[in-house]
């Protein structure tokens, strides 16, 4: 993949690199989780092979895109992946994205449904309904710093079996967390705490795959069941064994779910 860079409407940098030549196959767009990057999809790609060409970023606040002040809101995220499809000349792709990544696909979804050929919502939720635990988390990140936060997010991410058998792919989880900037992973967790996306689920008429850890306590299968009744025609897939970060725990599984959801779309 080639890096590359671009600006969306309001001055802000996104970094993003495309997965495969983009010669007439499938589009599709793979949004990472908060606190995490585009390489976050890494090991799902890998089992993609040639099904798609694919697009992956850092969300503004992550990575190397840039993590211009807030407030953050859903909405605009939803922007700069618009912006981003503008720039490399799509005019619709399947959206696909696990926590944060699924708030945002669920976002495009709502403002841009003609450029959503397909949903893949992984691991996330239309509404937490916790805005004061989402202020805590903030609170805690600017005033204590990322490095407090690691025991109660690894525990989140990733089953207990997992984290034993794993070591050093929940230590480059955690290194990831880590680099995150304090300042614009709170104004990120400020975001969700506010972001409420079920009333649109309704008017939703693309494909869409739901798929949740059976153990993620983060998003649990309530969540995804809330998901699956409110979006005619969706599928709902609950992973045995498997926590709040299914992509990177269980990324055979995810890789094969996504291939299902391109199957039910349309061609790009």
């Amino acid at each position: 993949m080639t890096v590359s860079a671009m600006k969306v409407r309001d001055g802000a940098r996104l970094v993003y690199e495309i997965q495969n030549p983009d010669d007439g196959r499938k589009r599709m767009v793979l949004i990472h989780s908060l606190g995490m990057d585009r390489f976050f999809w890494s090991p799902v790609i890998e089992r993609l092979a040639d099904d798609a060409v694919i697009l992956v970023y850092d969300c503004r606040g992550h990575g190397q895109s840039d993590k211009p002040e807030g407030p953050y809101r859903i909405e605009s995220f939803a922007d700069d992946l618009s912006d981003l499809l503008d720039h490399i000349g799509w005019p619709s792709a399947i959206v696909a994205g696990a926590s944060m990544g699924g708030c945002v696909s669920l976002a495009f979804a709502a403002a841009y449904p003609a450029r959503t050929r397909a949903l893949g919502l992984i691991d996330t939720t239309s509404w937490y309904n916790a805005p004061d635990k989402w202020e805590e988390r903030a609170a805690k990140a600017e005033n204590a710093g990322l490095k407090e936060m690691i025991d109660f997010q690894v525990t989140r991410w990733f089953t207990d079996s997992f984290r034993r058998a794993h070591p050093e792919t929940v230590r480059k989880s955690v290194e990831v967390l880590l680099a995150n900037d304090a300042a614009a992973y709170a104004r990120t967790c400020r975001m969700l705490g506010a972001c409420n996306l079920t009333a649109a689920l309704p008017h939703f008429k693309m494909p869409a795959r739901i798929v949740v850890g059976a153990e993620d306590y983060a998003t649990p299968v309530a969540m995804a069941e809330t998901l699956h009744r409110n979006i005619a025609g969706s599928t709902l897939t609950i992973l045995d064994h498997a926590r709040h970060l299914t992509p990177v725990e269980t990324p055979e599984r995810v890789a094969a779910e996504i291939k299902k959801l391109l199957e039910m779309a349309g061609s790009t």
